[in-house]
């Protein structure tokens, strides 16, 4: 199985969409021999999965299964199917795919839809289907949150996607555009990828280290129509980079990364908030977004675009509204530097400071693999159907650390590690 040739029709270039899929399966997975992959992918992405698939069979896998897709028949349903289809999920799949990780199988997730691709939909038969999906989801969002398993999320750039982020050119063009862009995020553009991959995790791990040592009660937010206190919770522990799954395996959940993260308390986030970039949700983008919070649940939100579809995320349920995510990311990352807005939150998020709405992850306490879940809550980690990132960091932002007796340490300056 060859990687396809480099060409006006194919402008993506095969040599480095290889090392990807290699640095997806050793670096992202760490596949085992014998461990079985579940991987989604969109249709157009068939690229990638072929030379995954490869990779992983490569590396032992024992059985690799794809489900695609299709960006035409997600539209279909918009334009075709009854009302009540908007109330319903593939629940049958997703606890096949919980069967699965409880199993050992590893999950791979191929990232590239249309960031737009709903936006021209009713946006309450949009709310509803997410919802449905969430739902239906959960069983096998809880062994990805909760770490049970190595994860990996990469990306393909889908030619919709790449006419999004470069209208003016013509597709081949900016599908190269979108390709080199996501190689060098992924630092696939360099000779050894792998030793990339371990010197970036080496600096990601001593930023987390140093904030655990400090373990900061609360980190302070301040710019332009921000004032913000996210409370950590009670044992939080900063990861950053690859991390070990309970499986005892270690893997690089997202790639590219450049964030340090940690849980916020679900009852301790104080002030108000603005996004510094547009976040793109299911196939809608929702910019400018503000929201207040009080004792941790968002109380006010509004957004200059796609405000209707955010109100609807918020009333998922109780705790949708409040933090199950703080990450810190310098203004200056290579995704950031680019200057490349990609309408897509893997990427995104790691050129900003972000906060997630929704589900903690389990992984960052202290001990975490051996909490219950109703530790997890006595602790402060937030229990929801979704788990949200977006993006509230900047050059104008600093960041406070604030001690447990109240005093200052000063984290980021103008979006750079203090």
């Amino acid at each position: 199985m060859n990687a396809p040739l480099q060409s006006a029709k194919n402008p993506v270039d095969p040599v480095k969409l290889e090392k990807l899929a290699e640095v997806a399966v050793k670096v992202g997975l760490q596949l085992q021999k014998g461990q079985d992959l579940v991987m989604t992918a969109p249709i157009a992405a068939l690229p990638l999965v072929r030379l995954i698939t490869k990779h992983a069979y490569m590396a032992g896998a024992g059985l690799v299964t794809t489900f695609y897709a299709d960006e035409e028949a997600t539209l279909a349903r918009y334009a075709h199917a009854p009302d009540e289809s908007f109330d319903r999920a593939s629940d049958w799949l997703y606890e096949g795919m919980a069967k699965a990780y409880a199993g050992g199988a590893a999950r791979l997730a191929i990232a590239g839809d249309n960031p737009m691709l709903l936006s021209a939909q009713d946006p309450a038969k949009v709310a509803r289907a997410n919802k449905a999906n969430s739902i239906a989801y959960k069983p096998a969002l809880e062994k990805i949150t909760n770490f049970d398993i190595n994860w990996n999320i990469v990306s393909y750039p889908n030619p919709s996607w790449a006419k999004q982020m470069f209208p003016d050119d013509p597709e081949a063009v900016a599908v190269e555009k979108l390709a080199n862009a996501i190689f060098a995020a992924s630092r696939v553009d360099v000779d050894d990828p792998i030793a990339a991959w371990k010197e970036h995790n080496a600096n990601l791990h001593r930023r987390s280290g140093w904030l655990n040592e400090e373990r900061f009660a609360a980190l302070h937010f301040t710019g332009p129509s921000t004032d913000l206190t996210v409370g950590l919770a009670d044992g939080h522990e900063w990861h950053g980079g690859a991390s070990v799954a309970k499986n005892g395996i270690t893997c690089n959940p997202n790639i590219p990364t450049e964030e340090v993260f940690t849980t916020p308390h679900a009852l301790r986030v104080e002030g108000h908030v603005s996004s510094t970039k547009p976040l793109s949700h299911q196939g809608t983008l929702i910019d400018n977004i503000q929201v207040r919070f009080e004792s941790g649940r968002i109380v006010e939100a509004r957004a200059s675009r796609g405000e209707e579809v955010l109100k609807k995320v918020l009333d998922t349920d109780e705790g949708a509204r409040r933090l199950g995510e703080v990450a810190l990311v310098p203004h200056s990352s290579p995704i950031s530097a680019s200057g490349i807005l990609f309408y897509n939150t893997l990427f995104d998020e790691n050129a900003s400071s972000h906060i997630a709405l929704g589900q903690c992850y389990s992984e960052c306490f202290l001990n975490g693999a051996s909490l219950s879940q109703e530790q997890i809550r006595a602790q402060g980690g937030n229990s929801s159907l979704i788990h949200i990132d977006w993006m509230i960091g900047s050059g104008e932002v600093d960041i406070d650390g604030l001690r447990p007796d109240g005093s200052r340490v000063p984290v980021m300056r103008k979006g750079e590690w203090a």
